[in-house]
């Protein structure tokens, strides 16, 4: 392997080129290739970050000996297939969230990757952002006393379109899949796997889930109070409630920039923290960091993290009667 480690895209959307600008930020990384449905697509996104090589198709990608990690920006429905294809060609992997449309799927991609050696990394960058992990430190110092409580929500307003991603369950649509997942990986990440997942919610005409409010329950009564829609537009904030205090965090809550701590009988403390590039440079960074050290998991993203949260949102699914195709016919970039 080279000293850097070099990057294959595959996907050229709005997301794709967001992290896309920001792996070129972080040392040790180069972005070599990216591949699309569309050859031409691929060859502008190439042109305008620089990057050497573009395919028209994601195989042609993986063949590529020169690519050392897969970065996956696919719809949701396509990111098993790809994955999947990428670790069998003896590649590294991030897979955007959420990672699957099933928990068999989610499964299936970790033995695979720590059959061949692999890493492989759920791109859940939120655990890598400055502030949040300052938040796990005061947690981890009882800042705040026993958490009893996680409130958390994620909403916007998308005009309905059933042909739209967000709208179709052929692309693993639906607002839990999309923006859901923010809510319920915080909650894991500060209370842990829950022991009970209550959910009230609505479909849309298509059949994902338009909206949805979980309640999360813990043996020892915690509890987590967590909200997604595609239908309305939430302040996007967080607050972990414990027995001696609470902490805030600032809207998008998934990247703080700000963050209070409100402890009992003293003066708010605020935290701020300005965000290197979009934020999604840390989780770039620990992935160049973890594959550099001959690892195959994140310790702060690890699999057995991924696979709860993926239980967590298909246990909410299932509960509203929605259902995501387990797998397509291939059609990713």
């Amino acid at each position: 392997m080279t000293e850097n480690l070099r990057w294959g895209v595959v996907a050229t959307g709005g997301i794709a080129s967001t992290v896309t600008a920001d792996l070129l930020l972080v040392p040790g990384i180069e972005v070599h290739a990216v591949s699309s449905r569309s050859l031409e697509r691929a060859r502008e996104f190439a042109a305008g970050f620089g990057i050497p090589q573009a395919y028209g198709d994601y195989r042609e990608l993986l063949a590529d000996p020169d690519v050392d990690v897969v970065y996956v920006a696919t719809p949701h429905s396509e990111h098993h297939e790809v994955a999947s294809a990428a670790l069998r060609a003896g590649k590294n992997v991030l897979c955007e969230k959420a990672f699957t449309v099933t928990v068999a799927q989610t499964e299936e991609l970790i033995a695979l990757a720590e059959e061949r050696g692999l890493f492989l990394m759920e791109a859940m960058w939120t655990r890598f952002i400055p502030l949040i992990r300052r938040l796990r430190a005061l947690l981890a110092d009882d800042a705040i006393g026993e958490i009893r409580l996680v409130r958390a929500d994620f909403g916007v307003q998308v005009p309905y379109d059933p042909a739209h991603r967000l709208w179709n369950p052929g692309l693993g649509g639906g607002a839990l899949l999309d923006l859901g997942v923010y809510p319920v990986s915080f909650a894991h990440m500060v209370l842990g796997v829950p022991s009970a997942v209550h959910v009230h919610g609505s479909r849309a005409g298509t059949g994902v889930d338009a909206e949805a409010a979980l309640l999360l329950g813990y043996p020892d009564g915690a509890q987590a109070l967590l909200s997604t829609s595609l239908r309305a537009r939430t302040p996007i904030t967080a607050e972990v409630i414990g027995t001696t205090g609470r902490i805030e965090l600032g809207s998008p809550f998934y990247a703080p920039t700000r963050m209070t701590l409100h402890r009992d009988g003293a003066d708010p403390e605020t935290f701020r923290a300005q965000l290197w590039g979009s934020g999604y440079t840390y989780q770039a960074r620990e992935v160049v960091e973890q594959i550099t050290a001959g690892e195959v998991e994140s310790p702060e993203m690890a699999w057995a993290d991924t696979v709860n949260v993926m239980r967590t949102l298909c246990a909410a699914l299932g509960r509203m009667g929605v259902a995501h195709p387990a797998s397509k016919t291939s059609s990713a970039p």
